[in-house]
């Protein structure tokens, strides 16, 4: 007993560094976030934010872009986890529920989809969206984000969709529920967790997205949050740059997706443990 409850503390400690390690660069932007860019250039680093201020944070806000970029960002970002989920539960459901030709084939080009490099699409996305005319716009961003995400989202929510046994589904049909009834009472809700694990990575993958968007998104007004913070970097390469600004900058932009998490975490990590069940 002495021995395992060594064994514990040791991996207890361990569990403590690693996950300060990881919180580290987060704490770490958000202290040079409030610190002035003359603190900041110091030898010596300053690991409290003593005497700071939301200085960085004003002048970030000063010309009002961030509140452009970030309907932008949200616009997009909705609609993409929205299109995504549809999309891809019907998908999930097809070739998990249903037997039809060509279904492994399917199953095969999700995976063969992934392998191909964002990079080597970008020069047919843009000429693809210029045809019709949907550069610097919203619809054509989302289906780019749609069709980007959508793949690897139907093979995560497959893992779901199987692993809810059919047999629910059928003997809630001899109780007298139509297939519809049955399937919205009894699958749909069990699948709630999938969904959100799998909304969760759409809304990263949006969020978060820069190439794209650099490639499609020219115009200032049209701007996501990912490039109006590469904006902040480029406007300070011409002089000194102001490393509290760009921190403060940032905060502003994880800060979204912070919210985001505290509000779907629950679902989020019951998602993902079901999906390792079975799929």
């Amino acid at each position: 007993m002495r021995r395992k409850s060594i064994v514990t503390g040791l991996l207890t400690a361990l569990t403590v560094v690693i996950a300060l390690i990881w919180v580290f660069p987060v704490y770490w932007m958000f202290n040079s976030s409030l610190l002035p860019n003359s603190v900041l250039q110091s030898t010596t680093p300053t690991f409290l934010p003593i005497g700071g201020s939301l200085d960085n944070f004003t002048a970030a806000l000063a010309d009002g872009t961030f509140f452009t970029a970030l309907g932008v960002s949200l616009t997009v970002t909705l609609s993409t986890v929205a299109a995504v989920l549809i999309i891809a539960f019907l998908g999930a459901l097809a070739i998990s529920r249903f037997k039809f030709k060509g279904r492994k084939s399917f199953i095969l080009a999700l995976l063969l989809i992934q392998m191909l490099p964002a990079e080597g699409m970008f020069i047919a996305q843009y000429k693809m969206m210029s045809s019709v005319g949907l550069l610097n716009n919203l619809i054509g961003m989302t289906l780019l984000y749609t069709a980007a995400v959508v793949p690897f989202t139907v093979w995560m929510l497959r893992g779901f969709v199987a692993g809810v046994p059919a047999e629910l589904e059928e003997a809630a049909m001899v109780d007298g529920l139509s297939r519809t009834q049955a399937f919205l009472k009894i699958t749909f809700p069990l699948l709630a967790p999938g969904l959100v694990a799998s909304g969760v990575y759409a809304f990263l993958q949006a969020w978060n997205e820069f190439t794209v968007a650099l490639v499609i998104m020219t115009e200032n007004q049209m701007k996501t949050l990912p490039l109006w913070l590469r904006g902040f970097v480029q406007a300070s390469a011409t002089r000194e740059t102001d490393w509290g600004m760009v921190m403060a900058a940032s905060m502003l932009v994880a800060v979204p997706v912070i919210i985001f998490f505290l509000i779907v975490q629950g679902k989020m990590s019951s998602g993902l443990v079901s999906g390792a069940v079975k799929g």
